[in-house]
């Protein structure tokens, strides 16, 4: 296997009225676009601290201050999402892992975890708990194996299993995490990962909640 072991994010740049729309209400477009920026610095860092040996944000828009050095960055080329994956691996090349910006809470551990899974197998793949994958990774880029899966609802992550089982790709599956699609969702996140930029803007926007229970997964 080569030496190269990439990380990629896909992001939206955070714009209001544009980013993380779901969570208007109670959210104004300007602090959705906050939250969004939070997430994406988040996974930035995490990504900046996993062993990986190249870093790259595949974007749609531009750059901002929350860039930090040490990325590439690459434009978004597709129409779906399904397609902006596959040219992403393609772009890239492999092994590469791909994270989105919506698991703020995803550790360097985690990342290099999928990285290191590439090592003996074909491809990696983690569920989120609503049905999604928040992240999928190759050992080289296979771009029917992403084309034409249905993306964004409830059965995104047994559909992608799937094309992969067909694809003849040996897969490791790894942990849940919860994604970022509703104001549950981010309070839930913020709540398992209270130390993240996104649970400190949640707060600081007013909308976080009080006194329930954590989901099981590692503090950032």
């Amino acid at each position: 296997m080569s030496a190269q072991r990439t990380l990629i994010v896909i992001a939206k740049a955070p714009w209001p009225g544009r980013s993380k729309t779901r969570l208007c209400p109670p959210c104004t477009p300007a602090e959705a676009a906050a939250l969004a920026q939070a997430a994406l610095e988040d996974t930035l860092d995490a990504v900046a601290a996993a062993p990986a040996s190249r870093r790259v944000v595949v974007l749609e828009g531009e750059p901002g201050p929350w860039l930090p050095s040490g990325f590439d960055v690459l434009p978004q080329r597709g129409r779906g999402l399904d397609e902006r994956l596959a040219a992403a691996f393609e772009d890239t090349g492999g092994p590469a892992f791909l994270v989105a910006m919506d698991t703020p809470q995803v550790t360097p551990a985690q990342l290099g975890h999928a990285l290191s899974a590439l090592e003996e197998t074909d491809s990696v793949l983690g569920p989120t708990h609503d049905g999604g994958y928040w992240g999928i990774g190759f050992r080289r880029p296979c771009r029917t194996a992403l084309e034409g899966v249905p993306m964004s609802n409830a059965a995104t992550y047994a559909s992608q299993a799937r094309r992969l089982s067909e694809h003849g790709l040996s897969t490791t599956r790894l942990e849940a995490l919860t994604d970022v699609d509703t104001m549950e969702d981010a309070r839930l996140v913020a709540r398992a990962a209270p130390r993240t930029r996104f649970a400190a803007e949640l707060r600081a926007s007013g909308h976080a909640t009080g006194h329930e229970q954590a989901v099981p997964e590692a503090a950032a």
